[in-house]
């Protein structure tokens, strides 16, 4: 036989696009079309329903960036169109082939009630089928102008990520405003060409099947009539039946399809967008859902449905009526799909808390999932969080993404730090936004790790970010798909469904043990750096207001615990930790408005907590100690002068100064107080670093040292730091002035001061205070440099085979070397508040207040001895999204602590981020809480959620070894119970007259719920 594959493929091509597709509407008849500009911020409907509009004509420019034009559309249905399927179309002027981040309109009815959202691949509105002729078309239309920030392939900055700079041009030109007939024969063999041309080309060249479908195509399309598609439609599809009617394989792999809409709470549009992306496509899913009535979509996001609930009542109903029909499946129980590396311990706790919280209250399901497919990378702690709060398994998309190596399975048990396992998938179609195509089905079989012990993986389907979720023709393709020689086998089902089967064939999957590191987007542990000191303070705020919040409520009477502040605050908070906002990947308009949000917060906070510490009555200065560990320290009084105070853990205690300990003494450019002496060379770094305790130099080469790398990364400005940039630096080694600022017996600290670049300047106070030998160097930048990084570095005189990180409810090691491709990929890793290198009987730490990237790395020196590098990534400077970023004033604080231990590391973390506070207050006897054991750390204290009074504390195990101790109270206590992070009771809890005993594995969390006598 003569080979004839290119003329047919190529004709089946041409008529398909241009002859098929052309004819799925068989009559069209155009809307009448009105429009009014909404100033400003959008709009309620009722207020744009009663403006006057103008008369608007197709082919006219509309939409100024960030803009709202309303539509008002009218018409009739043909009366010859009686009986036929009717549906408006709509084309605002899409562009480019993005599904989303574009222009995007919701279509309401004259009583205001949504309908059905407008997108670049979901054009149509449904009028009737069957229709009756002559029936009127009413609708008011809102349309976002939202500019395309994708449209130049991220290759230059744009000023269109804020409204602030954006101008006022108009971005689109409307085309389209139609009522047509839906030519519903043509409409299927659309699809049905478009599944067998998709999977023939993705066959073998020597596979049956692929000739198989090639003449079958070839005949079918011998009886289409060019001049009366509509007409022969039929018996092209007649001609199809027997090569679409064919089975699958027996051993075909079998996709479990779950419909999805990825919705970013915030990226490359502002939050007050995402809300009304949210109405748009949830409108479009639950008129998807009323058409197949075998359709699933999963969706996630707490924070998403509660928008929807207070903004759009007649969709929010639609969602409830959709759950309780089984086609609509709450997932993820977060509050929103966060970050997986940067939100602290206790946050991730409160997403998890909150997120399922809300299913429950509002559906009365209970998610038994974490659906996370888009973050960069997740924290090793998440098996253990994930189970806490009631969930059986975990999703993600993201580690597809890696640069450098395959991530080896799909189907696995993903263990954490503390040996909890979770059951964990990896669609292997390598997406979150399928749409069944040919090369994704052929991808997602190619890629399947678990061949020969799995049969089937998930995908799920749909347009996201404004893209308005599945379609009819995704759900036509998997119709077409279920049953289908050569291709997978596809069903549409509950994401519970498909973990459940996968679990049961595969209950022996392999063990991945560790944090899922993604080897890609590596600056956003860095970029945007004051979004990220605001989510670190205000996670530290809110632990203080609730710590003593708790203690007023006990001790105080008339005291009222603010349970619904602090849970509107935590919200806030936990809604911008959303993986495109804390990260630092989002437009210029998001990060402003998350900063103004984080002042907000901390203003708030800061009065919740001096009215619970004035509450507890007047009876002279006191300290007060958030920190889980006992603290001796210098402070500065509302005099100015240093005191030294001790205060126990979670507690207080007058202000008396303590016993000092050996004085600070200053001269010329060393510090010294008994513990460390510190000397600073002329150029401002540190020369030397001797820990007095240990008779050693804690430094290898010049400590402190600030270098600015070039930082262009190959694609993704703010989302990545590639490899090259060590490549090119300069060291800042010219300082302005090196000067003493405080010379007390309490507290010594030396200025330096430094110009660089296009008018950058760093001020750093170094300071060394009594009785402690950690080095404080607090920073004030004022940045004005365009693609730079800027890092600290402390080669210290240790050979450290790894590096330990903070991460949440514990630490990770990290190797220092890089034998292997996986170790090499880590060379920018995230971490919290502190890092840890070490060697038998000697480590240092470096703490910080508000960063997360750094790297480790080590070089043995001439003379025989390692030097190992700990260097703090403080501020780059991407311009892509937002070429601002970055830019003005930083203050943060990082320092060094020679001869720490991890226990030391975490304490001094804690203490870092916590300061100590001084007010007017009577405080109280005993903390609320206090632990005997070393190892038992308290993380949150704070009234039961249900407003019962009980106590809940939250514990972990911080060392990496087990704990014993026990937890005493500082109230009558009667009764405790171990809770999950829902705070539902799991097992009574033994209490002795001492308290409640506890006995913790390493890096275990324990949550007690205390009821009070």
């Amino acid at each position: 036989m003569h080979d004839e594959r290119r003329r047919i493929e190529e004709r089946a091509e041409r008529l398909h696009t241009q002859r098929i597709k052309p004819a799925l509407y068989a009559a069209t008849v155009p809307l009448s079309v009105e429009s009014w500009q909404a100033p400003g911020e959008p709009v309620s409907f009722e207020e744009a329903a009663s403006q006057r509009y103008a008369p608007f004509a197709m082919d006219t420019p509309w939409g100024p960036p960030w803009g709202t034009t309303w539509f008002r559309m009218s018409g009739q249905v043909p009366a010859e169109w009686a009986g036929r399927r009717v549906e408006a179309v709509i084309d605002l002027g899409f562009t480019g082939d993005w599904p989303g981040n574009q222009a995007e309109a919701l279509v309401h009815l004259p009583d205001g009630r949504p309908l059905k959202a407008v997108n670049p691949l979901n054009q149509y509105v449904p009028v009737a089928n069957p229709a009756q002729g002559g029936e009127p078309v009413d609708y008011l239309v809102e349309a976002a102008s939202n500019p395309d920030i994708l449209a130049n392939d991220f290759t230059a900055p744009t000023p269109l990520g804020d409204v602030l700079t954006a101008g006022d041009k108009p971005l689109y030109t409307f085309r389209r405003a139609d009522l047509a007939v839906l030519d519903e024969e043509v409409f299927h063999l659309d699809l049905d060409l478009q599944v067998l041309r998709e999977l023939m080309v993705e066959l073998g060249e020597h596979d049956p099947r692929r000739h198989d479908i090639l003449h079958a195509l070839d005949r079918s399309l011998d009886l289409l009539d060019l001049d009366d598609v509509a007409g022969s439609a039929a018996a092209v599809r007649e001609a199809l039946r027997p090569v679409l009617s064919k089975p699958a394989n027996a051993s075909a792999h079998i996709v479990s399809g779950v419909g999805h809409a990825h919705i970013d709470s915030a990226w490359l549009w502002p939050i007050r967008e995402t809300k009304r992306k949210t109405s748009r496509t949830f409108s479009n899913v639950t008129a998807l859902a009323d058409e197949y009535e075998e359709f699933v979509f999963a969706c996630s996001q707490a924070q998403q449905y509660e928008w929807v609930r207070d903004n759009y009542p007649h969709v929010w109903a639609r969602i409830q009526e959709s759950v309780k029909k089984g086609q609509w499946a709450p997932v993820g129980g977060m509050w929103v799909e966060s970050d997986g590396n940067l939100p602290g311990g206790e946050a991730i706790a409160r997403q998890l808390i909150h997120g399922k919280r809300f299913f429950i209250e509002h559906f009365g399901i209970e998610t038994k999932g974490v659906w996370l497919p888009d973050s960069f990378g997740y924290n090793a702690a998440y098996p253990q969080l994930a189970k806490l709060a009631g969930n059986e398994w975990f999703l993600t998309q993201k580690i597809s993404w890696n640069q450098t190596n395959t991530f080896p399975h799909h189907t696995f048990w993903w263990e954490g730090i503390d040996g909890t396992r979770i059951f964990t998938h990896f669609p292997p179609v390598d997406t979150y936004n399928a749409r069944f195509s040919g090369a994704e089905m052929s991808r997602a079989v190619r890629n399947y790790a678990e061949k020969g012990n799995g049969t089937r993986s998930l995908a799920p389907f749909g347009w996201g970010d404004g893209g308005g979720g599945p379609t009819r023709e995704i759900m036509e393709r998997a119709r077409r798909l279920a049953d289908l020689e050569g291709s997978p086998k596809v069903v549409v089902e509950h994401p519970d469904e498909f973990f459940a089967k996968a679990r049961a064939e595969y209950p022996d999957a392999p063990v991945w043990v560790g944090e899922l590191y993604l080897e890609l987007h590596r600056a956003t542990y860095t970029s945007q750096a004051r979004t990220k000191q605001g989510n670190r303070r205000s996670e530290h705020k809110l632990r203080e207001a609730e710590l003593w919040a708790t203690t007023a409520a006990l001790h105080a009477p008339g005291y009222a615990y603010p349970y619904e502040k602090l849970d509107r605050l935590w919200k806030t908070v936990l809604l911008h930790q959303f993986h495109d906002i804390l990260p630092g990947s989002s437009i210029a308009w998001v990060h402003r408005e998350a900063e103004a949000e984080y002042a907000r917060v901390a203003e708030e906070l800061e009065v919740l907590t001096a009215e619970a510490v004035a509450a507890l009555g007047a009876g002279g200065t006191r300290v007060f100690n958030t920190s889980p560990f006992d603290r001796a320290e210098v402070i500065r009084t509302a005099t100015g002068f240093p005191t030294f105070v001790e205060v126990p853990a979670n507690g207080s205690a007058p202000v008396a100064a303590a016993e000092p300990p050996a004085p600070v003494t200053v001269e010329g450019r060393v510090l010294d107080n008994g513990l460390v002496r510190v000397e600073v060379a002329e150029d401002g770094t540190l020369s030397s670093v001797l820990d007095l305790r240990a008779n050693r130099e804690v430094l290898a080469e010049a400590g402190n040292l600030l270098r600015l790398h070039t930082d262009l990364p190959n694609y993704w400005d703010a989302w990545d730091v590639d490899k090259h940039y060590k490549n090119r630096y300069t060291d800042l080694l010219d300082a302005d002035s090196v000067e003493i600022v405080d010379d007390d017996p309490l507290l010594g600290s030396i200025r330096v001061t430094r110009s660089f670049g296009k008018g950058s300047k760093i001020v750093q106070t170094i300071t060394l205070r009594a009785g402690s030998p950690r080095i404080d160097f607090e920073t004030d930048i004022d940045w004005h440099e365009a693609e730079k990084f800027l890092k600290a570095g402390f080669p210290v005189d240790i050979r450290a085979p790894h590096s330990s990180a903070e991460i949440q409810f514990g630490h990770i090691q990290r190797p220092t070397h890089t034998n292997t491709t996986w170790e090499a990929a880590r060379f920018e890793v995230s971490g919290h508040r502190w890092v840890h290198v070490g060697e038998p009987g000697y480590g240092v730490a470096v703490v910080n207040d508000s960063t997360y990237g750094h790297d480790v790395s080590r070089t043995v020196r001439e003379d025989g001895g390692t030097t190992t590098t700990v260097r703090l990534s403080l501020v780059r400077a991407p311009r892509i999204p937002d070429p601002g970023a970055d830019q003005g004033r930083h203050r943060l604080t990082y320092s060094l602590l020679p001869g720490a231990s991890i226990e030391d590391a975490v304490a001094e973390g804690y203490a870092l981020n916590l300061p100590l506070r001084v007010a007017d207050s009577a405080g109280v006897h005993q903390p609320v809480v206090s632990v005997d054991g070393d190892g038992v750390t308290v993380e949150a204290v704070k009234l039961a959620d249900d407003e019962s009074g009980d106590v809940v504390v939250r514990l972990y195990e911080s060392r990496g070894g087990r704990a014993t101790g026990v937890l005493r109270t500082g109230f009558p206590l009667a009764g405790a119970q171990v809770t999950d992070l829902l705070e539902r009771p799991l097992e009574d809890a033994a209490t002795t007259e001492d308290g409640v005993p506890v006995a913790l594995r390493p890096f275990q969390i324990l949550t007690l719920r205390l009821r009070r006598g």
